[in-house]
């Protein structure tokens, strides 16, 4: 039997002292456990995405040095860790394998993902050659990351004698992506009939988060999966070469899933409430900031935001404030109040009336026989901005902005108003997945006063003033916008499906006029495919529109 530990752990980005430390203690621990390997995440050793700092040569310099004190340190057990490697002027992804202070093989990545939130062609030069090591009379071969997602490299290893296939990932979440790995797993195995061990990153990096959850496939296509998302540990996987079954060390039950089975025990709301988490918390943190401070306006946005602020950092490191005008209601105080209470955070009120007023004495006479409109309401979102960066620089709080998806999608926000902000922690959630997340929160414990969510959603920012007099129903528009900007289906498609025209027309025109908005809003989690940022890229100026309705 082999043992081998999964170093499912956070490698920050960048923090290569700190993570050849992190390294050595895991390593140690293993070795103490009786582990005869330990497997380390891609890019351990200087995080993941390290993005241009790779193409400076003193970040590769001090690459290579942390991996020759690594090396030098290995005594007693075998150690796969990935790392950038330069190769004369040609940079790899890579991952070392190590026994004794001795390198027995290094590895380049041969598949290199250039989609989505990946642009490794840009960094790296493609691998060719598989790495196959024997331990205890195994062999054991090496892939990386988007190696699985691809048939070739498990095969060449295959071929190369493998017994049992190690995939160290850079794996970042968004949602439904424990149903794509269990496929792509599944798809290797029967291209090669390798039992594989995936090993998962943990931790927030901007707005990617590496959920963990590594997981052993068996020959037989079952699974097992120890922890939970976002969970760091350093589980032991045991390999029994005789049968190529594959269990966790101190696990009785050593039966495994199949993929459905998995997928229908899964909890999506839950697990995407956890990734949210541990991307505030990792940001925040990462970035040397302890509190946060946010706007609370009694709507179910900053309700959210505050019961997640809460959850990552803990109520005594948030800061809430209601800034009420002339259009804030009475319920909308109380709420405010109430859910302060009820999570036990710091909650002040700042009324902005006065400042709203100077602002429209100040431009009296500029605006002078001008009827009042959406430039009086976004002059109230920006004194609210303006008192929250105020906080901010006065007592080094990082502003969180409340929007979410839907809103930033069709421009329903203000620039430099409600807009601002360090992070964005709901920017990646529909409307109606607010609602899922809030009800969710609140099954663990009360922390969004029900009437919050019951209510309906309104800007306040004029008398009366309700969002769905500007938007369609938000069931309607999130529908809309997931074909539009999820599937990337054109106008005509999403006619034929059933849509109406005109409403589908307004609703593509909104996402296209607000890509400026978007490009200079703050960064938040990424939880979909097609995360506003690195996912989608769409130029601010642009002649496109789509103006035939004939199915593409």
């Amino acid at each position: 039997m082999i043992k081998i530990a999964l170093a499912q752990q956070d490698f920050p980005v960048g923090d290569m002292t700190g993570n050849l430390l992190r390294a050595q203690k895991s390593i140690a621990l293993a070795r103490a456990n009786g582990a005869d390997l330990i497997l380390f995440p891609e890019m351990a050793i200087s995080g993941y995405p390290p993005e241009d700092l790779l193409l400076r040569p003193g970040f590769m310099r001090r690459c290579h040095d942390v991996m020759d004190e690594l090396v030098a340190g290995v005594q007693g057990i075998d150690v796969v860790i990935g790392h950038p490697w330069m190769v004369g002027e040609k940079r790899f992804n890579a991952v070392t394998w190590v026994r004794d202070g001795v390198v027995l093989g290094r590895y380049f990545k041969q598949a290199l993902p250039n989609y989505a939130v990946f642009d490794e062609r840009r960094y790296f030069f493609t691998g060719t050659e598989a790495l196959v090591i024997d331990i205890k009379g195994s062999r054991i071969g090496v892939i990386i990351c988007e190696d699985a997602w691809v048939p070739g490299p498990a095969s060449d290893a295959k071929a190369a004698g493998a017994e049992l296939l190690l995939v160290p990932n850079a794996s970042p979440y968004r949602d439904n992506k424990l149903a794509a790995r269990l496929d792509i797993l599944s798809d290797r195995r029967e291209e090669c009939g390798l039992p594989i061990i995936y090993g998962n990153l943990v931790g927030g990096q901007d707005e990617l988060v590496f959920d963990g959850r590594s997981m052993l496939m068996n020959t037989r296509g079952g699974f097992r999966i120890r922890a939970n998302p976002c969970e760091e540990g350093l589980p032991i996987a045991c390999f029994a070469p005789e049968s190529g079954e594959l269990w966790f060390d101190g696990c009785e039950d050593r039966s495994s899933l199949d993929a459905l089975t998995l997928l229908q025990n899964e909890d999506i709301t839950a697990c995407i409430y956890t990734v949210l988490v541990r991307g505030l918390k990792d940001y925040i943190v990462k970035n040397g900031f302890t509190d946060v401070v946010l706007g609370l306006s009694g709507g179910i946005d900053s309700a959210l935001t505050l019961a997640l602020a809460v959850d990552a950092l803990g109520a005594e490191h948030v800061h809430t404030v209601m800034m009420p005008s002339r259009h804030t209601s009475v319920l909308s105080l109380k709420l405010a109040r109430q859910q302060a209470d009820m999570l036990q955070v710091a909650y002040r009120e700042i009324p902005i009336e006065s400042a709203f007023e100077a602002l429209l004495v100040s431009l009296e006479v500029s605006f002078e026989g001008c009827k009042a409109d959406v430039t009086e309401e976004n002059l109230q979102a920006r004194v609210r901005g303006n008192l929250l960066m105020a906080l901010s620089n006065k007592f080094g709080w990082m502003v969180l902005a409340t929007g979410n998806k839907s809103e930033l999608a069709v421009g329903y926000s203000t620039i430099y108003g409600d807009m601002c902000g360090g992070f964005s922690p709901i920017k990646d959630c529909l409307k109606t997945r607010v609602y899922e997340l809030s009800t969710y929160r609140n099954t663990l414990s009360p922390a969004i006063p029900q009437e919050v969510i019951e209510r309906a959603p309104s800007a306040e920012l004029a008398p009366g003033q309700l969002d769905q007099d500007s938007l369609p129903a938000y069931d309607l528009l999130d529908q809309i916008l997931y074909h539009y900007i999820e599937e990337d289906w054109s106008i005509a498609d999403i006619v034929s499906a059933g849509y109406d025209e005109a409403v589908v027309r307004r609703v593509a025109a909104m996402v296209i006029r607000n890509e400026y908005k978007r490009r200079q809003g703050a960064p938040g989690v990424r939880i979909t495919s097609k995360a506003f940022g690195r996912d989608r890229r769409y130029p601010i100026t642009s002649g496109w529109h789509e103006e035939s309705i004939r199915k593409a």
